[in-house]
């Protein structure tokens, strides 16, 4: 019975899984038909160039077959070389004709190549700008990159050369086909019992390099997380002396991917000689057969030589379209990758009804808000806080206390599942987004710097603001003096994620970035959390300009920011146990009490 059951479950997840499959592919061509769609008259004239090029080609084995049984017997016996120079002009026209068209095929497909991964790049980076921080924090960046590098390299290389390999190698191999049987349909014959056992060696070909093909892409990217883990983490590695287990590790892996490589390897080692001995046996067959006949006077040498070219151009293009269904299975997979990420839906979508909020106060509210992450483990269990609009509060608390999710849930990065927050009695769900940031600013401890000049930088949050206004906003916050000193001033590259100044002036850059947006709400989430003590000091100044005349919340485990805010709210597990001033709470016994108490000792 137990067993019975067990099968019964494994054939659900089985059909769970096979249909599970078919929405992928059909995800899959959905994506690849929009992209196509408005390419469509371009398709349209490709392949009408592709049919006549492909009927130019294969006409030239009939047009030898006229030649030598028509043609030179004309010469032979009546010295007429007409029908010799017809077929000839006809032979020289249709090969150029051929290849003229081939060459605008190309072109044409190369055309539609590039604006089908120009439109699909596009929609990938536009996309993902869209998404919710929630599929940032969870999507790695490096799969995000990959599937705008290596992925559309795949799809880019099934488009570019295996899709025109194949469709070129179908449509030639059919026409072949076609031909051969109206010129000598017993020769088709033999032709077409052969690709029995031509499809038994393909299908044969394709099921198993697919097994290869997937267990090799396993086996890479287990070299690629081990090479890259070792190389990050290389101080550990040296510290513990870990390198004799990582070498270990590295040849176990590097050798699975050598073995996976041989047995692809002599998979094509063994398909082409398949291949090599069906046609060979093909053609001897057509060969035998047709001399025969010759012999019988059945059949005419030129009919049985343009079988015999026939039969070998036929066999011609199916190594490649053999080939094209190894790299179509790569294109599959990353097609079905940059697919998954398309389909993906902002958690935090744009309202359909937007609320305007031109002027904002900068009052914050939660109301009897719930929230935890993916829906799991409850971090704000029925939470509720009042910020009236200028406070300046600090959130203090151990690791995990729900500190940085109440600065997600303001900023609108994240929902609340239960509940709402409002700015100025207006549900963020329901404001428009450019108010909404436009209202509130958030400042991180990576103070992050684009590449660009320091001026750009302080613009990011007004782009059309003139030099003096970012020059103010600098001067502001202290960041003037450091900026003035740069080599180019405002100008300066500030290269790569800010290389070329130190933290504390990075995090003075953000401060001068903030100020000069003027958000209500300005939000400080560990800001000063990697400075040293005189970069923070200096800091401080900036912090003093920068929260006047506005709603903050602060985020901080160094006490020494915490004093400047008018507000102190101690959080625990998602709940705030404790909410006075910072000289109340100091004077009093609980938490921030001890906490102040550690500090002060820290620094005696």
């Amino acid at each position: 019975m137990s067993s019975d059951i067990t099968g019964t479950q494994n054939e659900d997840r089985s059909d769970y899984t096979r249909a599970e499959s078919r929405e992928i592919r059909q995800r899959s061509l959905r994506l690849l038909g929009s992209l196509i769609r408005p390419l469509r008259p371009q398709v349209i004239l490709a392949a009408a160039v592709l049919v006549i090029s492909t009927a130019l080609q294969v006409a030239g084995p009939i047009l030898i077959s006229i030649g030598l049984d028509q043609a030179l017997p004309a010469v032979l016996e009546r010295a007429d070389w007409m029908p010799t120079f017809a077929i000839g002009f006809v032979y020289l026209f249709a090969g150029a004709a051929a290849a003229v068209l081939i060459a605008w095929y190309v072109m044409i497909a190369a055309r539609i190549t590039q604006a089908v991964l120009l439109d699909l790049r596009k929609r990938i980076f536009l996309h993902t700008q869209k998404l919710s921080l929630e599929f940032h924090e969870s999507y790695t960046s490096g799969r995000i990159i990959s599937r705008q590098t290596s992925d559309l390299d795949s799809i880019r290389e099934l488009l570019d050369g295996g899709l025109n390999n194949l469709v070129s190698g179908v449509l030639f191999g059919a026409f072949t086909f076609i031909a051969l049987v109206v010129w000598d349909w017993q020769s088709g014959v033999i032709l077409a019992l052969a690709g029995i056992p031509l499809m038994m060696l393909m299908r044969w070909f394709y099921s198993r390099s697919q097994l290869v093909y997937r267990e090799s892409r396993v086996i890479s990217a287990k070299v690629i997380v081990q090479f890259v883990e070792t190389m990050t983490g290389i101080r550990a590695v040296k510290a513990f002396r870990k390198e004799p287990r990582n070498d270990v590790t590295f040849q176990k892996v590097a050798g699975d991917y050598r073995d996976i490589n041989r047995r692809s390897m002599l998979l094509f080692g063994t398909f082409e000689p398949g291949l090599m001995g069906v046609a060979a046996l093909t053609l001897g067959a057509v060969v035998l057969w047709g001399g025969i006949r010759v012999s019988t006077g059945a059949l005419t040498v030129g009919v049985l030589l343009s079988a015999v070219l026939y039969v070998r151009n036929f066999f011609a293009p199916m190594q490649e379209i053999a080939m094209f269904l190894n790299s179509y299975q790569s294109a599959t997979a990353a097609l079905e990758k940059v697919s998954g990420v398309l389909e993906e839906q902002p958690t935090v979508p744009d309202p359909e009804k937007p609320v305007d909020l031109w002027e904002s106060r900068g009052a914050i509210r939660f109301e009897d808000v719930t929230f935890g992450y993916n829906g799991e483990t409850t971090i704000l269990p029925d939470f509720s806080l009042d910020i009236p609009a200028g406070q300046t509060i600090a959130l203090v608390g151990t690791t995990g206390a729900g500190k940085s999710t109440l600065a997600k849930l303001i900023s609108r990065f994240y929902d609340p599942t239960i509940g709402r927050v409002t700015l100025d009695g207006v549900d963020l769900r329901k404001l428009h987004p450019k108010d909404l940031r436009r209202a509130i600013v958030m400042v991180t401890q990576e103070a992050y710097l684009f590449s660009g000049t320091v001026a750009d930088n302080i613009a990011l949050g007004k782009p059309d603001a003139t030099l003096d206004e970012i020059r103010t906003a600098a001067r502001a916050v202290g960041a003037d003096e450091f900026i003035s000193s740069l080599p180019d001033g405002y100008n300066t590259d500030v290269n790569k994620r800010g290389g070329r100044v130190s933290a504390g002036q990075r995090q003075l850059i953000s401060f001068a970035r903030a100020f000069l947006a003027d958000p209500s709400v300005l939000i400080l989430d560990e800001a000063t959390a990697s400075l040293d003590i005189p970069s923070e000091r200096l800091i401080q100044d900036a912090l003093q300009t920068l929260l006047a005349d506005r709603t903050a919340i602060i985020i901080a485990h160094r006490l020494s920011t915490v004093a400047i805010a008018d507000r102190v709210l101690v959080m625990e597990h998602g709940r705030i146990i404790e909410d006075d001033t910072p000289a109340a709470l100091i004077g009093g016994t609980g938490k921030f009490a001890q906490l102040h108490a550690a500090w002060q000792e820290t620094l005696v």
